[in-house]
């Protein structure tokens, strides 16, 4: 009994926070980060937003089709609740919640859970996004993941919408969008006017 409440009180809680455009792998690294964590026989619990349902309803999936399965949730608060006995709290496309995902953050890891959130840093406008400034401010460590500029090959920080929509959230793949170094997002964003 002793030894358990030592452990219990020597776990050390944490906020881990993946972040980049779109097509950088953020899925990815979040689903590798849980799967070494399932490996080291922590229960672990994977949450998505219900709006996400691009490839699938219950699972997280990333652009190349690698899967986990995880619990969809309208509100962050939830996380709590279905979270109470979890080593690990993953949190994929943590964008789209509001910002009750990082009270939730905190308080879990406060509580000695490992926190892990993806989510794109910027929009499409390259405003910060949601929640994540916050998320990002609290994180004991931010991995930012970056992808290839599909117009010259660079290292991709922006996530350029090609689909004719002003809408702040719009669910997408490559159809929709395209990542784009930082010269030629701004080039498409702020094209040169003629005199």
């Amino acid at each position: 009994m002793f030894k358990d409440k030592m452990h219990e009180l020597s776990r050390s809680g944490s906020i881990e926070v993946v972040c980049g455009s779109m097509f950088s792998g953020k899925t990815e690294e979040l689903i590798r980060r849980v799967k070494r964590a399932q490996i080291a026989k922590q229960k672990v619990y994977i949450f998505k937003p219900t709006l996400d349902i691009r490839y699938s309803k219950d699972d997280v999936v990333s652009h190349d089709q690698t899967s986990i399965s995880a619990i969809p949730i309208e509100n962050a608060r939830l996380i709590i609740h279905y979270g109470k006995d979890a080593d690990v709290i993953a949190i994929d496309e943590a964008q789209f919640f509001d910002h009750n995902v990082v009270e939730v953050a905190v308080t879990m890891a406060a509580q000695g859970k490992r926190v892990i959130c993806a989510g794109l840093d910027m929009d499409f406008l390259g405003h910060p996004f949601g929640p994540m400034p916050e998320l990002m401010a609290v994180a004991d460590e931010v991995y930012k993941t970056r992808a290839i500029c599909v117009r010259c090959g660079r290292l991709a920080n922006f996530s350029y919408r090609t689909a004719q929509s002003n809408e702040l959230v719009l669910l997408g793949e490559t159809k929709e969008y395209e990542p784009l170094c930082r010269s030629c997002y701004n080039e498409l964003m702020n094209p040169l006017k003629e005199d």
